[in-house]
């Protein structure tokens, strides 16, 4: 079994971790091309940890534009069996106000125009994705934010669109009918491709603003989306190394069935399978696969 190490996808404002020890930026290979950038690794309070500034340092990245299966392979690769996602969004309920953390449990992919899976021809694979969230996770952040006061829902559903544009009023009251939490951009396909390669993923969804449907408030825009970005951002490297300490111990895999998601998903038969996309996904699925030749 392996242990655990904390893999921190930072959103919008999340850019570099801090109190790391031996912390250094390393530039990691994938056969699915370049992540968003270089990774920070390092320790926090005994536990190993990985980090990986979703749009890169600057904000230079696009969420359509998003390598999101290089940066997981690339965690994966860093030996990252747990993920934390922080992430911005907008709230689509009234009792959610800006810088609220809410600790989702469901997503709703809207997307449209990411590749959403490592496998595909030579090598079909359907892993369970009900339960996107690993509850195991959540319930570290959840005493993490409790710890630092920091108001909070647990559960909820994230709305994923495809951007960049923020969404119309017609959308956004959509949203709102179908049940959603809150709106953003950018964690489908990332939860998918997790439970893919077999890590636990827990989201933090940061609100920043009401989207657009609010009456008694603005149309979202990105001076006032930044203006919370920055204080949620303080709050989210705090969050970070308060829920460090308790994901450093675990004796046995997940419960949810997170690291063996892929036990009974792969559907092509052993001889029917494409050669070149098994060396390619040498880190994500190498422990059903088995070494590439």
């Amino acid at each position: 079994m392996a242990e655990p190490v904390l893999g921190v996808i930072g959103g919008s404002g999340v850019y570099d971790i801090d109190g790391l020890e031996n912390k250094r930026w390393v530039k990691v290979e994938t056969p699915f091309g370049d992540p968003s950038d270089e990774l920070l690794t390092g320790e926090l309070d005994g536990q190993r940890l990985v980090f990986l500034p979703r749009h890169g340092r600057g904000h230079r990245i696009p969420p359509s534009e998003l390598n999101f299966r290089a940066n997981i392979d690339a965690l994966k690769r860093l030996g990252v069996t747990e993920i934390v996602s922080v992430s911005a969004v907008g709230s689509l309920k009234e009792h959610l106000p800006p810088g609220t953390f809410v600790l989702v449990d469901q997503f709703i992919d809207r997307t449209f125009a990411r590749t959403k899976s490592f496998f595909g021809t030579g090598l079909v694979a359907h892993v369970a994705l009900g339960h996107p969230v690993c509850s195991r996770v959540g319930d570290a952040l959840e005493a993490a934010v409790k710890e630092l006061d920091i108001k909070y829902q647990r559960g909820g559903t994230y709305m994923v669109m495809e951007g960049p544009q923020f969404s119309t009023q017609a959308e956004s009251e959509l949203y709102r009918s179908w049940g959603c939490e809150v709106i953003g951009m950018t964690n489908m396909p990332e939860a998918k491709l997790a439970r893919e390669a077999e890590m636990c993923y827990a989201t933090v969804a940061m609100v920043t603003d009401y989207d657009c449907w609010h009456p008694d408030h603005d149309d979202v825009t990105v001076d006032a989306v930044i203006k919370v970005v920055v204080a949620n951002a303080d709050k989210a490297r705090a969050l970070v190394k308060q829920v460090a300490p308790k994901l450093r111990h675990r004796d046995h895999v997940c419960d949810q069935g997170c690291h063996t998601a892929l036990d009974n998903a792969i559907m092509t038969a052993p001889d029917r399978r494409d050669p070149e996309l098994i060396r390619k996904l040498d880190a994500v699925a190498g422990r059903v696969l088995g070494p590439s030749k």
